[in-house]
């Protein structure tokens, strides 16, 4: 089997934009993070799923079975879509929420957890 290099290329470049947003510390921009990320793994459960074939609403007992295309990629990416958009649902719920409360949308640190990171465990003496 062969994949499409065009199609993985695409996949690696919305990967690599998805993970930079990601790293960013605004709401929106991690929210475009996880929604590039998410479209670059259904494009390559697409293309990992092999060619383009016929409809799979046949019998196995066909026989054009062969030529048929895997309806597993497709289910898995209808899944991914439906997760990926309560996901997001999710972070649109959050941003709302921070954005209410601090009328930003940027992450700041929070002074606990800096102090907390601060301490070092003291080292048991033997």
């Amino acid at each position: 089997m062969s994949a499409n290099l065009t199609l993985l290329i695409v996949v690696g470049v919305l990967v690599a934009c998805g993970v930079y947003l990601l790293l960013e510390r605004t709401v929106t921009k991690m929210l475009l993070g996880i929604l590039l990320f998410s479209n670059a793994v259904n494009l390559l459960i697409l293309t990992m799923g092999g060619p383009d074939g016929a409809a799979p609403i046949r019998g196995t007992d066909d026989i054009a079975h062969s030529t048929m295309a895997d309806p597993l990629a497709q289910a898995l990416v209808l899944t991914a879509i439906v997760i990926t958009m309560g996901v997001s649902a999710f972070v649109l719920a959050l941003a709302y929420r921070s954005y209410i409360l601090t009328t930003s949308e940027k992450v700041e640190n929070d002074p606990e957890d800096v102090g907390i990171a601060a301490r070092r465990p003291e080292e048991p003496e033997e």
